[in-house]
């Protein structure tokens, strides 16, 4: 009897135990399931994150954007070279001469013009809208000043590859034009990169003795001469005929970039 009273006894604590263990165990689940909803919450996944969002999906200039050189897309008609990186002649380095053919066959060169007290080198063409839009300029300029001792030379860089920049497109734009000046071809453009001309059209104003005194655009508005403010080549002219130094010696070239052979 004794036995059996023990063994009831033992039966009740042991199950009174495993009741015990199972409400703890219970409510450590509870807790760890709470604290994981809490640290759902506090710790959304990245989907749910509030800020900025990934780097694909970045409003703004595309990667690199700001660092591109160079022209933009499209390309501009303003020179982007400084004179050091286009390599070309400097103030006051006095010019080489040349020999090349104008477009009524004769030969053309610095030394053929007698008494000049200087010369407007003008690299041009005959396709590029900012050449067109100075041909008349030019011709006004030369017959202004050629009888004063600065006669416009007018110099075709483009290869002649295009049809449109050959040779006897040249011709034929000089007649339509009724060009007073000499419109030479760069045969094998050798004197563009000797001048660093880039644009055209690029003018280069040299003194008497051939040094160059101004480098850069013929005025300030290439798309209307009756809006012009400021006639920069002009200016030079009256600076040098005053035994001056033009100011400014160099403005940036506006105009199309000059075509070099695809040989």
């Amino acid at each position: 009897m004794k036995r059996i009273s023990v063994l009831i006894a033992t039966l009740t604590l042991s199950l009174a135990v495993l009741v015990s263990c199972k409400d703890s165990s219970q409510k450590n689940s509870e807790v760890s399931a709470e604290n994981h909803q809490s640290d759902h919450k506090d710790h959304p996944h990245d989907g749910d994150r509030k800020g900025p969002p990934h780097d694909g999906d970045r409003s703004g200039p595309p990667p690199h954007g700001g660092d591109r050189k160079g022209p933009p897309k499209g390309g501009s008609p303003e020179q982007t070279r400084s004179l050091e990186e286009i390599g070309g002649y400097k103030i006051g380095e006095r010019a080489t001469d040349f020999n090349l053919k104008n477009v009524d066959g004769s030969m053309v060169s610095l030394a053929s013009y007698d008494n000049a007290k200087g010369y407007i080198v003008t690299f041009t063409c005959n396709e590029c809208p900012f050449a067109k839009m100075y041909e008349d300029r030019l011709i006004a300029l030369h017959n202004e000043y050629a009888p004063k001792g600065y006669p416009v030379i007018a110099i075709n860089p483009n290869s002649p590859e295009n049809e449109k920049e050959g040779y006897a497109a040249m011709q034929a734009r000089a007649k339509e034009k009724g060009f007073p000046f000499a419109y030479l071809v760069d045969e094998g453009q050798k004197i563009y990169p000797q001048y660093g001309a880039v644009r055209t059209p690029h003018v280069f104003l040299l003194d008497a003795e051939r040094k160059v005194q101004y480098i850069g655009t013929i005025d300030n508005n290439a798309k209307s001469a009756e809006d012009v403010k400021v006639k920069f080549l002009e200016n030079a002219i009256t600076a040098l005929e005053n035994g001056t130094k033009p100011s400014p010696e160099i403005t940036k070239a506006i105009g199309c970039p000059i075509k070099a052979s695809r040989s």
